[in-house]
């Protein structure tokens, strides 16, 4: 029997699954979910409680009318100390019950290729969960390790993400080269610098290939968010206010509008409190339609189909000049047109943060531009044009290059089986 390994990338939009063949070191297959879950309203106490993952999730959600629990951007809970569980009907789930339920998927569908219980796994982390607080970023690895055990992945190693993706584009060139993997995901933005060396790809211990790691709590998600408060927050009623006493106009609290800006955060609004606090408002407004299609939104669930509106938008400005904010359900109808001059102005603070942290960690690295020969980026959010510009204008003179945006993170956690030695 072949022995296999798991090259795991459990990310914020999606989770990649790559197969590889540890007698004949060669990949023999990669599985992609998105990393959403949907549990449906239906429940029959009798039974084990139903749910549903990734493309089948999304298809069961809209089909049931946007109803019960829906869940994307998982990976986004395991750093918070914050969150202990969640209720869903009569089970109570923690993060890693709730991340295992992918995982267990793609182990599963894995499993039924190599036919056999395969428990060896490398699961990619990105280099910090959480910038500010490593107990938080150990709190993360803790719940994500228990996860894989949940799942049936008993025998884990952990690699950090951008050095997966840098494996990857090892197995690409024919000489030896220093290069800065700069991996942009829903969530964070890695980076890594290091040596590369086609020669040396099967070697047991890579570790001093690896100069520098670093990263920041910023990633594609940020950029939807950031979209969403610009051209979508208004639509629900920023910028309105009301007369609080005779000659006194107030805004309405930011808070309704900062809330719908971020999918994990939108249960601020299941609250009976709030809901109570949103139809007042809506009546200190004179009934504005404004506030009506922000209850429309958060009463019917309709958070994840208008993300959806969001990153089509983002995408279609990753490939052309111009795009719309189309968003029509029920009786909210939003039409917003931007230009990629438009969006990159939106999402431009995210770029200067990126900018800032690219900078000071190659100071802090010591690491001069004509040290770098190659820039390879990977991530979903490394196609978007603002980004592209950005490594443009810090790196002139180096080439850049990609590979698969979405599967080379995990083709090179599945590279890395030197970590159990």
């Amino acid at each position: 029997m072949s022995k296999h390994l798991y090259g795991i990338d459990f990310g914020t939009s999606n989770s990649v699954l790559c197969i590889f063949d540890e007698e004949t070191n060669e990949l023999i297959n990669t599985i992609t979910v998105p990393s959403i879950l949907y549990f449906p309203n239906d429940f029959d106490v009798t039974k084990p409680i139903s749910y549903f993952i990734g493309e089948e999730a999304i298809t069961n959600y809209v089909k049931d009318g946007m109803k019960g629990r829906f869940m994307k951007s998982i990976k986004r809970v395991l750093p918070r100390s914050n969150f202990t569980e969640t209720r869903i009907h009569t089970k109570s789930y923690n993060a890693s019950d709730l991340i295992s339920l992918i995982l267990k998927d793609l182990k599963q569908k894995a499993d039924s290729i190599v036919g056999y219980d395969c428990k060896k796994a490398i699961i990619g982390r990105p280099v910090f969960f959480d910038e500010d607080n490593s107990q938080f970023d150990s709190l993360a690895q803790k719940r994500l390790l228990k996860a894989a055990d949940i799942a049936g992945l008993t025998d884990v190693r952990f690699q950090f993400e951008p050095i997966g993706a840098a494996f990857a584009y090892e197995k690409t060139i024919s000489k030896k080269e220093h290069v800065l993997v700069a991996d942009l995901g829903g969530g964070t933005t890695d980076f890594t610098f290091i040596k590369l060396d086609p020669n040396r790809t099967f070697e047991k211990d890579r570790r001093k290939d690896i100069l520098a790691t670093g990263g920041i709590y910023i990633g594609g998600d940020s950029f939807d968010s950031a979209l969403m408060w610009d051209k979508g927050t208004p639509n629900f009623g920023r910028g309105l206010t009301y007369e609080s006493m005779p000659g006194k106009q107030v805004d309405v609290p930011p808070s309704f509008f900062s809330n719908i800006c971020s999918w994990e955060k939108m249960n601020f609004f299941n609250g009976l409190k709030v809901q109570n606090d949103l139809r007042q408002y809506y009546s200190y407004t004179n009934q504005n339609k404004k506030i009506k299609n922000l209850i429309t939104l958060t009463e019917n669930n309709l958070g994840y189909s208008i993300f959806q509106s969001i990153e089509k938008t983002k995408v279609e400005l990753s490939k052309k000049s111009e795009s719309t904010f189309e968003y029509h359900a029920l009786d909210i109808d939003i039409e917003e047109h931007l230009s990629v001059t438009d969006y990159n102005s939106i999402i431009g603070k995210d770029i200067v943060k990126i900018k800032k942290y690219l900078l000071l960690f190659l100071e802090q690295n010591d690491i001069k531009l004509t040290d770098i020969d190659t820039l390879f980026i990977t991530g979903g959010s490394s196609l978007v044009l603002a980004v592209q510009d950005l490594f443009k204008s810090v790196f002139p003179n180096t080439p850049i290059k990609s590979d698969d945006n979405f599967v080379s993170v995990a083709k090179g956690l599945a590279y890395s089986g030197y970590l159990f030695e």
